[in-house]
């Protein structure tokens, strides 16, 4: 349980009325993101506030009306899920930038220049969010901001997501590492083994990562193995 003293406040308001809870910070974050445990993030056990400041409890009538339960529990996962929770401006730029960084990886990742199929660098695409002027939402999960994100970034940069189809051939020696390097970068669509040893494969993989994918492939094999793109998408 998270110590009442260093809490702050996650609410709510629904039906006209507004719903308070004592949680940790972080924790409360992580949970919202599907990260952690509800019960660590709490810093009161079983109350619900309409002001918690005031100590003034939420009625079960009311709770049971706009909740249609009154298990403090389910509320507090409501009202961390989808409530405000209150942050100081500093933890704010910090959540941001921490989501900026993986905003900019993500893009990296996943998506190349529409001009010369080639990834941009990380350096790049954050010298484009700035131009851009891109708002972070450091509440929003990466993942439901950067389709926004790059439409925003399109008219500097030419972005394109794109995923590719490798086929690769991994000789005897190196076959067994081999498949274990294809599952880190992308998804096994199929896989053989020749009467020689030999691996056969597609995979899936982010366009943004097939350079990344090709330097520890030829590491591995030490040049020896076979790539080819069958499908762009």
């Amino acid at each position: 349980m998270v110590d009442v003293d260093k809490a702050i406040i996650a609410r709510i308001k629904k039906g006209g009325l507004i719903f308070e809870i004592l949680v940790d910070t972080d924790k409360a974050l992580a949970y919202r993101e599907g990260k952690g445990k509800l019960e660590d993030a709490l810093a009161t056990d079983d109350h619900i506030y309409t002001d918690v400041k005031q100590a003034e409890r939420a009625s079960e009538h009311d709770l049971q009306k706009i909740f249609g339960t009154v298990d403090p529990y389910k509320i507090a996962s409501i009202i961390i899920k989808e409530g405000e929770i209150q942050l100081t401006a500093k933890h704010r730029e910090t959540l941001r930038e921490e989501k900026k960084k993986q905003i900019i990886q993500m893009i990296h990742r996943n998506a190349v220049d529409a001009k010369t199929g080639l990834p941009h660098p990380p350096q790049r695409i954050e010298r484009a969010m700035q131009e851009a002027k891109v708002r972070i939402d450091e509440f929003k999960k990466a993942e439901e901001q950067i389709q926004d994100i790059a439409r925003h970034l399109q008219t500097i940069l030419p972005i394109k997501f794109e995923i590719r189809e490798l086929a690769v051939r991994i000789n005897s020696k190196h076959a067994g590492q081999g498949v274990m390097l294809l599952k880190k970068y992308g998804k096994l669509l199929k896989s053989e083994w020749t009467t020689d040893g030999s691996l056969t494969a597609v995979i899936e993989i982010p366009a943004g990562i097939q350079e990344d994918f090709y330097d520890e492939l030829n590491k591995l094999t030490h040049g020896e193995a076979e790539t080819k793109i069958l499908n762009r998408r």
